[in-house]
């Protein structure tokens, strides 16, 4: 036959063939099925690896929204924190200056009733030597006789009499 020719031998063909098929029965039901199982159960790991990191990406994206909410609540809530703290030392400065205002007025008030207590004291000191020197003045007035030069005389005396005195 022209199989012949072209270098093909029909008998040894036949058997490759009749081998192939056989390698190929034995092969599917022995290993076939363990090769396609474990091709699925790999495949199977794969998609559950592949669900479990869709799962976290989903998780982690929770949770990066969730503490950003977080951040940004504590910044809310440090801003009012501050805005407190400033309220208050406003008010403790605002305090503090009436305080220190009525601590001066009280200081200022004292300080006059002070002065004018110690002017009325030097007034009635002022007084009493006064007095003392009038009747003083009056005794030698009318120990001497009222001419002009003995009263000019009697006047200058009492006033260097007035400058000796103690000044208290």
């Amino acid at each position: 036959m022209g199989f012949e020719k072209l270098g093909f031998h029909i008998p040894s063909l036949i058997v490759y063939i009749v081998n192939f098929l056989l390698l190929l029965a034995i092969l599917y039901f022995f290993a076939y099925k363990r090769i396609l199982g474990m091709m699925d159960r790999r495949s199977e790991r794969i998609r559950d690896s592949l669900e479990a990191a869709d799962r976290a990406r989903e998780e982690s994206a929770r949770a990066r929204e969730e503490m950003e909410q977080r951040m940004a609540e504590s910044r809310r809530e440090s801003q009012a924190l501050l805005q407190e703290a400033r309220e208050a030392a406003e008010r403790h400065r605002q305090e503090e200056h009436a305080r220190v205002r009525e601590e001066v007025r009280d200081f200022i008030e004292k300080a006059r009733r002070d002065i004018r207590e110690e002017r009325d004291r030097a007034i009635d000191e002022v007084r009493r030597h006064f007095a003392g020197l009038a009747i003083a003045a009056a005794e030698k007035v009318v120990r001497r006789s009222l001419d002009r030069n003995a009263h000019t005389d009697l006047i200058e005396e009492v006033l260097r009499e007035g400058e000796e005195l103690p000044k208290g």
